[in-house]
Order: structure tokens, then C-alpha cells, then sequence
């Protein structure tokens, strides 16, 4: 390369530097968001390396759609001018950038100017190192700008295959597909109780309610608990709840516990005050499931109670 080419790559590579840092320390107000930033912020475990924005080429873009392209887009040029300016294999080069790129993060850390995220770290090493396979591809002869308008177009056709592809593999692996859909008395109820035997008909709001397939409540006692095991998935939980007509509403409650978590409905299945009560139906996610136990007390019920798991699909 000529001596002329050189600085004008060893130029354009300072002000894209300069330009990268600017957004990563002082872009989207970064310095206005720290001054309310209480506490250091790292995420050390990747979990969306694969997730880009979908469909972004047929909607318009938002912030965070620009964001996340660019923590791919935006390092595809380092992967270019580097080998350029200097010899360098590339696995030397995708390791200094990589700890390069920890160095960054860590700053942005501790700076409150951002956060430190590994799957930033990672998403920016993937496109460093289809800049540096888009720079071999590109530079084989030795027209300096054929070289250029090869490797670019290079560049473009890799981050559209590297989207494309981790669009797929985040559907194949990364992306929980919800299972049937079952009555909870599918699973035994571990304190003994048994909630299909008894489904009798109630009136709540002056409609006659008739459970389909299991009826839940404290049978006359103060509190009542259920317990179900479940597989450590994520656990979505469907079914109708209310109180009888009659029946004393302040007393009612309904508590969905698994572990180290509480998903209280007390408030969602009983009526306001002043209010006719009514039968309601409820929706509640649990991550990571491994025993649910529900409460019920006083005169709350519920009654065609519901489960799927969400899983991987090649989870167990």
C-alpha cells in the first residue's frame, strides 16, 4: 500500500475511533443519565449475543434498533484499518480487540456513563471480525480503491448474513416455545388436596359460576395452601378467581409463591370498595419454577386453574 494510502487509512481510523468513543462515553446523553445513576452496573453473563433488531429493514428504526445494529455494525471498520495500518493475524487481533473492548466497558462501568455488558463486548467482537474477513476478501490486487469498494460491499454482505443467521439461531436455541396448555390437577398436589373432586356451583356478582375442571379455596379455614412441582421453567399460571356473593371480600386474599419470589392478587381478584364483586380472570409469570404454592385465604376461590412451561426446544 502507498505511502499516501496509509495515512489517508491511518487518518480516517483516528476520527472513527474518536467518533466511536464519542458515543460510548458522552453520546445519548450519557453524561445527564449518570448524575441519576446510583450504583455500578455489570452484566457479566451473556444472554442475547444472537438478539439483533428483527425486520429492521422493513420498519422504521428506533433507538434502541439503532443501538443494537450498531453494536455489530459499528466495529465492522476496526476490522479493516487494523490489518491496513499493521501486520497482524487474526487471532492476535480478535484478542486485543476483545480485551480492548472489556478495557471500555469496565470505564463505562465505573464512570456511570454506561454499563459493563457482555454480550456489547461480544457483539462487537463479531463485527470486528467480519471487518477482518470482509478486509481478506477485499484486498487481493493492488488497486488500493477496487480493493476498498470490494471490501466494503464485503463488510455489508457479512453483517446482513451475520443478522440473517442470528435470527436463526436465536429461534433454534434461544427462543422458549410455550407448551400445551393443562389443567393444574394434571399435576399431584403435594399437600394431599385434591381440587377436581369437588366443583361446585357458586354465584359471584349475581352470575352462576360452574368450574369446568377444578375449584380452589380455603374450605372454610382461615388460609389453605396448595403446592405443585414443577420443572424449572418459566411458568405462566391462567384461571378465574373471586369471591362468593355474601361472603366477606376484606378478608380474601390469593398469594402465588415460588422460589424467593411473591406474586400477590389479593387486590386484582376482589372488587374495589363500592364495587358489586365480580369473577375475574388472572394471568401471572414465574420464571424458573420449581415448586408453586398457592394461598388462599378466607373466602377467595379459583377455579379453572391453568398452566403451560415455556422452554427451549431442546430443553428436557
Amino acid at each position: 500500500m502507498e505511502a499516501k494510502h496509509r495515512k489517508l487509512i491511518c487518518l480516517i481510523t483516528i476520527l472513527y475511533t474518536i467518533a466511536v468513543l464519542y458515543f460510548m462515553f458522552l453520546g445519548f446523553n450519557r453524561p445527564g443519565a449518570a448524575k441519576h445513576t446510583v450504583g455500578y452496573t455489570f452484566y457479566f453473563i451473556p444472554d442475547v449475543v444472537f438478539k439483533y433488531p428483527t425486520g429492521f429493514i422493513f420498519r422504521s428504526f428506533t433507538l434502541m434498533d439503532l443501538v443494537g445494529i450498531g453494536n455489530l455494525a459499528a466495529f465492522v471498520p476496526f476490522g479493516i484499518f487494523i490489518p491496513l495500518l499493521f501486520r497482524i493475524r487474526f487471532t492476535v487481533f480478535i484478542s486485543l480487540f476483545f480485551m480492548s473492548i472489556l478495557v471500555l466497558e469496565t470505564l463505562q462501568a465505573i464512570t456511570l456513563l454506561g454499563s459493563f455488558d457482555m454480550n456489547d463486548a461480544f457483539q462487537n467482537t463479531i463485527g470486528a471480525a467480519a471487518g477482518f474477513a470482509a478486509y481478506k476478501i477485499g484486498f487481493r490486487s493492488a488497486n488500493f480503491w477496487r480493493n476498498g469498494l470490494v471490501t466494503i460491499l464485503s463488510g455489508i454482505f457479512l453483517v446482513l448474513v451475520i443478522l440473517g443467521l442470528s435470527q436463526l439461531i436465536d429461534k433454534a436455541f434461544f427462543t422458549k416455545a410455550e407448551g400445551p396448555v393443562l389443567a393444574l390437577t394434571e399435576k399431584k398436589e403435594q399437600n394431599g388436596h385434591l381440587p377436581m373432586e369437588h366443583l361446585k356451583s357458586m354465584e359471584i356478582g349475581g352470575k352462576r359460576i360452574t368450574p369446568q375442571f377444578n375449584f380452589y379455596s380455603s374450605d372454610g379455614k382461615q388460609t389453605e395452601t396448595y403446592q405443585y412441582s414443577f420443572s424449572n421453567h418459566t411458568t405462566i399460571i391462567e384461571g378465574y378467581c373471586g369471591i362468593p356473593d355474601g361472603a366477606d371480600a376484606a378478608k380474601a386474599g390469593v398469594v402465588f409463591t415460588t422460589e424467593g419470589f411473591e406474586e400477590n392478587y389479593t387486590e386484582f381478584c376482589r372488587p374495589a370498595d363500592g364495587e358489586q364483586q365480580e369473577p375475574y380472570s388472572f394471568y401471572v409469570h414465574l420464571d424458573k419454577v420449581k415448586k408453586l404454592t398457592i394461598t388462599l385465604e378466607g373466602s377467595q376461590m379459583l377455579w379453572d386453574v391453568t398452566f403451560k412451561e415455556m422452554k427451549y426446544k431442546w430443553a428436557p
